[in-house]
């Protein structure tokens, strides 16, 4: 007899490591699966970084950690947010947490309550959605379009405010589609949230560094909103070190002190070895890693240049992350190779079962028509991947 809870059958799978759990059951059969469906970067931790880990287990770092995390930790976070954002946080208002995720869940747990509304600009990072479910808020998702870049408009953003709207999460540069929102477009979205003092906004901020068009930009810079917005960070993508799972918000202190009690509750304190070395990370400048967003600029200009010679692909140029996010709805209602595509999980399937390419449905970032492609991988595997897409559709 299932006596699960309804909270956890409710719950959707994360899209993104399902994908990835069929391209490895598929690999273990043997099959030659190119797997462009999680977002971690194919770079190793940088040198430097390790070096930082392994003397920290020589100096016996192996205890218990404060839950919020190490003091010199939190300074050189504070360190950063001012230094690449030109934030002013203080100890009390930073807490460190197993992964950007973490801190995303904690956030929803300290200030949602049943019925609350959560604007979602779609598309929007998976498990977004859930993770408000889980609190007993309500998502509500906001439609963008790739002829608008899939950027949320002002005008967008005051249709979707009701009485229950308690937040607005959303990711610059954004996780699936690539997007960045300039300073213009944020300082529009806070003039309408001037008018609503009680919103609150998560900004998150992971894929901050691996960005082509120069100038991050935060909600929280703006001093009618810093109050208000919670900027969530780590070092999984910048650094290589998702494996690692350490990510931090800056926020309120009363938002900050919460986090930290629930947080106190659940996993405690993040891993001793990984907060030494991500000290070292963050007292580094962002050029240490500069080579990486390199790269990632000319795999992005290799993949569109693929892509855009596909019929029936609809692609806009991403300005951060490394994923493109290709509209590919025009195949919707076709037949090919005996397989009706009827929606983009359906093209997702497709691809992986005939091209042994591993993407993600759109379906799971909030947007049905386009699918994920993540370009953190070789050349080689790109231009390999994208050949095989070509031929399967063609």
């Amino acid at each position: 007899m299932n006596q699960l809870s309804d909270r956890v059958t409710n719950l959707s799978t994360s899209a993104t490591l399902a994908m990835a759990a069929k391209a490895r059951e598929l690999r273990a059969e043997g099959k030659d699966i190119i797997g462009l469906s999680l977002g971690e970067p194919d770079f190793d931790t940088p040198d430097f970084i390790k070096d930082a880990a392994i003397q920290a287990i020589n100096d016996n770092y192996n205890s218990y950690t404060p839950v919020d995390g190490y003091v010199d930790l939190k300074n050189a976070i504070i360190t950063k947010f001012k230094r690449d954002n030109g934030l002013d946080y203080s100890l009390p208002q930073i807490v460190v947490s197993t992964g950007a995720k973490q801190a995303l869940f904690n956030i929803a747990s300290v200030l949602l309550n049943d019925g609350d509304e959560v604007i979602l600009p779609c598309p929007y990072w998976v498990s977004y959605s859930d993770i408000v479910k889980l609190n007993e808020g309500v998502p509500v998702e906001v439609k963008t379009s790739i002829e608008n870049d899939f950027k949320m408009t002002a005008a967008q953003l005051e249709a979707a405010i009701t009485p229950k709207t308690k937040m607005i999460w959303y990711s610059s540069p954004c996780n699936p589609s690539g997007s960045v929102y300039s300073k213009e477009e944020l300082r529009a979205l806070a003039d309408v949230l001037k008018k609503h003092p009680n919103i609150y906004i998560v900004s998150d901020e992971i894929y901050e560094h691996i960005n082509f068009k120069g100038g991050h930009y935060s909600m929280a810079q703006f001093d009618d909103m810093y109050n208000r917005t919670i900027t969530v960070n780590g070092v999984s993508k910048a650094f290589a070190m998702t494996g690692w799972r350490i990510g931090y918000i800056g926020a309120p202190d009363w938002i900050a002190r919460a986090c930290n009690k629930i947080q106190g509750q659940v996993t405690s304190g993040a891993n001793c070895i990984a907060q030494r070395a991500v000290i070292t990370a963050l007292e580094a400048p962002a050029s240490s890693v500069q080579y990486m967003v390199d790269e990632f600029k000319v795999r992005r200009q290799l993949i569109l240049g693929l892509l855009n010679d596909i019929d029936g692909f609809k692609t806009n140029e991403p300005e951060g992350a490394f994923y493109v996010f290709p509209d590919v709805s025009s195949y919707f209602g076709k037949t090919i190779k005996g397989k009706t595509i009827n929606n983009s999980s359906d093209m997702a399937i497709f691809l992986l079962e005939e091209a042994l390419v591993a993407t993600v449905t759109g379906e799971a970032f909030g947007n049905p028509n386009c699918i994920r492609i993540s370009y953190a991988a070789s050349q080689v595997e790109i231009k390999e991947a994208v050949k095989r897409i070509k031929e399967a559709l063609s």
